[in-house]
């Protein structure tokens, strides 16, 4: 018989026992397991960007940060990456009348998310994915995407919006339960927090107050005026939520998480965005070189 000795035990340990799977979350990982982390993700991390405002009468005001971190999470099991932890501070002028709306100044806004981006790529994200939940922030993002062109960086930054998709795409168990109960905290919205957090939505207020589009504007087509959501919808309340129910939202997450982990992948794998963003800083130092 063989004698059992401590290195024999360590590799029978190991073999039995394999080591523990990475957590995906960043607030969860050890400085050494970050290190590792990173290796594993090839140096891409997601930033999930949700925000708190009023969701009609039946969802939480955390009702986009809960959905884009939840679908967030659930990619991140098809395709690895770190995931920044809760970050909200976002556009919401628009329900500053409302309890509870948190609305950060433009410049905070701005700086906040550039120093956040800006502190991961130190940390070794070298391709860092904006998740976007929130309607609000959808300019913001690709405004702050664009920006990061002013001066040269060792980082790509990338965004994609969280959840929906194209219509024609969406599985039938997504869809909804009859036409116009979508929007800002309507059916779809509140379903996708009934899949994780059902105990926080409450379609038995849904008819407490309207998600009806008041129309208090006349303007032409192409005409844009910071004042058109609350001339439109002063309750922060878009649809009806009334037929909220988990198994919609559980349909909508897995899609969302699927073209969010396939986003994921095409990221890791990309290296003309990174390539030519170098080649470009490169040449705008030196316009007058540039070949016309």
């Amino acid at each position: 018989m063989p004698r059992i000795t401590l290195s024999l035990c360590v590799a029978l340990a190991a073999a039995l026992c394999p080591a523990q799977s990475l957590s995906p979350k960043w607030e969860e990982l050890t400085a050494e397991d970050f290190v590792k982390a990173l290796q594993q993700s090839r140096g891409t991390c997601a930033l999930p960007f949700g925000i708190i405002e009023k969701h009609g009468p039946t969802g939480p005001m955390g009702t986009d940060l809960i959905n884009v971190r939840y679908m967030t999470m659930k990619a991140v099991q098809q395709e690895y990456t770190i995931v920044f932890p809760e970050y909200f501070v976002g556009q919401i002028f628009e329900a500053r009348h409302q309890p509870g709306t948190i609305a950060y100044s433009t410049h905070l806004q701005l700086e906040m998310l550039q120093e956040t981006v800006a502190e991961m790529a130190r940390n070794g994200c070298k391709k860092i994915l904006i998740v976007n939940g929130h309607g609000g922030n959808t300019n913001l993002i690709q405004y702050f995407a664009q920006t990061q062109l002013d001066s040269p960086k060792d980082y790509v930054v990338y965004a994609f919006s969280g959840l929906g998709g194209n219509q024609a795409d969406i599985p039938a168990a997504a869809r909804a339960s009859k036409p116009g109960v979508d929007g800002h905290a309507g059916e779809g919205e509140e379903s996708n927090v009934m899949a994780s957090r059902p105990d926080l939505v409450h379609p038995d207020r849904a008819g407490e107050e309207s998600g009806a589009n008041l129309r208090r504007l006349d303007l032409p087509t192409g005409v844009f005026t910071a004042i058109f959501w609350y001339a439109s919808f002063p309750n922060h309340y878009q649809g009806d939520a009334a037929g909220a129910n988990a198994a919609r939202g559980t349909a909508a997450i897995e899609f969302a998480a699927q073209r969010l982990a396939n986003a994921i992948r095409a990221v890791k794998a990309d290296q003309n965005g990174p390539r030519l963003q170098k080649e470009f800083f490169d040449a705008a130092q030196h316009p007058l070189d540039t070949k016309q």
